[in-house]
C-alpha cells in the first residue's frame, strides 16, 4: 500500500491524539515505579482484593440481542434514551511508557504500562464489569439491565501495545473491550497486523470503524464516504467475518450531517468524545472520556463519577 505525505502526516497526528482537545490533568506525572507502588499500597486507590469483579462474572453475562431485532421505534425515541443514566466509557490510545521525545499534551494520550495495570485493577476492585456495544445499545433503546457497575473499555488507532499490553491486562479480569481500527495503518511497525485484529474478534471482543486514515468526519464530500468509512468497513467485516456496526468519530467531531451518511452504511450507533450528546439522535453522538496518562486510579475514579 502507498501512502502520501498527509496520509502519514494525519497517521502520526492520529497517534499523539483523537480528540480536539486535551483532557483535564488533574495530578502530575508519575514514573512506572512510582504507579506500582501506589497500586499496591494504598486500598483506595487500587484496592487489593481484585475479587469483587471476577472472570466469572464476566462470562455469565448475558448476551445481548442483535440491534437488528430492536424496534425501530425505539431506537428513534431519543426522549427516552437521553433519560437513562450513561454508562461510563473510557478512550484509550498508546499504551507505554514515556519518552522524553513526548510532549506535554501527547502525555494524556500515552498511558504507562503500569499505570494502566494499575487503572484495571481499580476498576475491578472497585466492582466494575464491561459492556460490549451490543448491551449498551439494548440499555439504551429497551431500558434492558445491565451488570452491577458496568463500564465500556475503548481503544483507538490500532496500536500495537493494544494488543500486547491491554488484551492480556483485560484478561486478567475477564474484561472485554472494543477496539476502534485505523485500517491505514494494519500491518505497519507499532501497530496491529490482520492477525491480531481478527484473535481480538474471536476471542469476544468487538472491533468498530474509526476510519481509512484519521480525517475528520465534519469535512467529508462525495467520494470521502467510500474512502473513509465503505472501504475500510469492508476491510475489518473481511478480516473478523463480522459485521461492523459501531464507528468512532476521529479526535470526536461529528456533524447531524453524518448520522445519514452512517446509517445508510450499516452503522446502529456511533461514538465521540466528551461534547454533549446529539439530542435528535443520542446513538450517534455516545459519549467516553479519554483517559489521561497522568491519571492515577483515584483520579481516574473521580473522572468517571463526575463525567457520568
Amino acid at each position: 500500500m502507498k501512502f502520501t505525505s498527509a496520509s502519514l502526516l494525519l497517521v502520526a497526528l492520529a497517534v499523539a491524539a483523537c480528540d480536539s482537545k486535551t483532557a483535564t490533568t488533574g495530578e502530575a506525572a508519575v514514573s512506572s515505579a512510582t504507579v506500582e507502588a501506589i497500586a499496591g499500597t494504598d486500598p483506595a486507590e487500587a484496592g487489593t482484593s481484585g475479587t469483587r469483579a471476577t472472570a466469572l462474572d464476566e462470562a455469565n453475562a448475558t448476551p445481548a440481542p442483535d440491534p437488528s431485532t430492536i424496534p425501530v421505534a425505539n431506537t428513534r425515541n431519543a426522549t427516552a434514551i437521553l433519560a437513562r443514566p450513561q454508562v461510563p466509557i473510557l478512550c484509550y490510545h498508546q499504551i507505554r511508557d514515556w519518552t522524553a521525545k513526548d510532549s506535554k499534551g501527547a502525555k494524556d494520550y500515552i498511558i504507562p504500562v503500569a499505570q494502566f495495570k494499575a487503572q484495571m485493577k481499580m476498576l475491578a476492585d472497585s466492582g466494575y464489569h464491561t459492556v460490549l456495544p451490543d448491551q449498551l445499545y439494548a440499555y439504551l433503546t429497551t431500558g434492558a439491565p445491565l451488570p452491577s457497575k458496568p463500564i465500556m473499555l475503548t481503544f483507538d488507532d490500532t496500536d500495537l501495545d493494544q494488543f500486547t499490553v491491554a488484551r492480556p491486562t483485560l484478561e486478567q479480569y475477564g474484561y472485554k473491550a472494543v477496539y476502534f481500527v485505523m485500517t491505514v495503518s494494519i500491518g505497519r511497525p507499532r501497530y496491529m497486523t490482520k492477525a491480531h485484529i481478527k484473535q481480538l474478534a474471536d476471542e469476544g471482543n468487538v472491533i468498530g470503524s474509526h476510519t481509512w486514515d484519521h480525517h475528520n468526519v465534519k469535512k467529508y464530500q462525495g467520494q470521502d464516504w467510500v474512502t473513509q468509512i465503505e472501504k475500510p468497513t469492508k476491510t475489518l467485516e473481511d478480516i473478523t467475518g463480522k459485521k461492523i456496526k459501531y464507528f468512532a468519530y476521529p479526535f470526536g467531531l461529528w456533524n447531524p450531517e453524518a448520522f445519514p451518511e452512517l446509517k445508510s452504511r450499516g452503522f446502529v450507533a456511533a461514538f465521540s468524545l466528551a461534547e454533549k450528546r446529539d439530542q435528535n439522535d443520542p446513538l450517534f453522538t455516545i459519549r467516553r472520556i479519554i483517559a489521561s496518562g497522568y491519571w492515577t486510579p483515584k483520579t481516574l475514579r473521580n473522572n468517571i463519577v463526575q463525567s457520568f
